[in-house]
């Protein structure tokens, strides 16, 4: 049965879909079954994998909206071991569509529920805001993981993102879990980013992944090529990022460090998962 992990923060720009594509894509390197749901309307999760959706063909819409089976939706990427359910612009208008619709924010939970028993992981790529959408993709999760900007303005509505989830758990889902944040663009070099890291550290205590995500160019690269990072620059930083934050992500489940220490992505260099900092 998998679970469901959304990765969710209403400012945009902060790197939620690169993590969402690169997460989903490091776990499956690591031989995790898993399913990419891009349930932002922009569609830049599928797209950033080389997916898009062309007239006629049916999108995460048509499957909410149950127009379509999950057999005619889902589509394959470069890892055997990673699907995704790619967005349309039609998604924007779904929010208008259901609100009067009874149960509507459960919708994505129901078509979700049958398809759990195919994956390990299923990662949902949320809009950057708080309406109709990301409440089913909350409603539909186990966890949620935030990514956080290590810039100036990073704080800027994380206190609100926060208190809505707080919500969304005591009231609808008390089963919902914060799984942590991830520091995305980081600089060890700069004040400012050890400085984020002191005040994300307030909101998720010990939640806080331990594996940041450095400012990396070959990531703002990959997407406009229709690549994860491990298809187009497996040697770079960001790829080894992604890889040990996969690997921290798996030690929380209960999987054992040292099974992935002889993990290489190019060449002979084994990673160092050493998560202490």
């Amino acid at each position: 049965m998998a679970e469901i992990v959304v990765v969710a923060n209403q400012k945009g720009g902060v790197g939620k879909t690169t993590t969402s594509i690169n997460l989903a894509y490091a776990l499956s390197c690591l031989n995790q079954e898993v399913l990419l749901v891009d349930f932002d309307p922009q569609g830049n999760a599928g797209s950033g994998l080389g997916v898009t959706v062309k007239d006629g063909e049916k999108s995460v819409y048509h499957l909410l909206t149950k127009v379509a089976p999950f057999e005619q939706v889902v589509r394959s990427t470069s890892s055997e071991f990673l699907d995704v359910l790619p967005a349309c612009k039609d998604l924007a208008g779904a929010e208008v569509e259901l609100v009067n619709v009874r149960g509507r924010e459960n919708m994505l939970k129901d078509v979700l529920a049958p398809i759990r028993q195919m994956y390990k992981f299923i990662i949902i790529d949320c809009p950057p805001s708080l309406g109709l959408l990301t409440l089913n993709a909350m409603m539909a999760a186990d966890s949620v993981i935030t990514p956080v900007q290590c810039e100036y303005y990073a704080m800027e509505g994380l206190a609100h993102f926060m208190g809505t989830v707080n919500k969304i758990k005591q009231f609808l889902h008390p089963k919902l879990r914060m799984d942590g944040g991830v520091l995305t663009m980081y600089d060890s070099h700069l004040n400012l980013a050890k400085q984020v890291r002191e005040e994300v550290s307030r909101y998720f205590g010990d939640k806080i992944y331990k594996t940041p995500i450095p400012r990396n160019i070959r990531l703002a690269e990959a997407p406009s090529f229709g690549q994860s990072i491990f298809d187009y620059e497996p040697a770079c930083r960001g790829a080894e990022a992604y890889i040990k934050l996969a690997v921290e992500f798996l030690s929380r489940r209960g999987a054992k460090i040292k099974d992935y220490e002889d993990f290489k992505l190019v060449g002979d260099k084994p990673l160092n998962y050493d998560f202490g900092g």
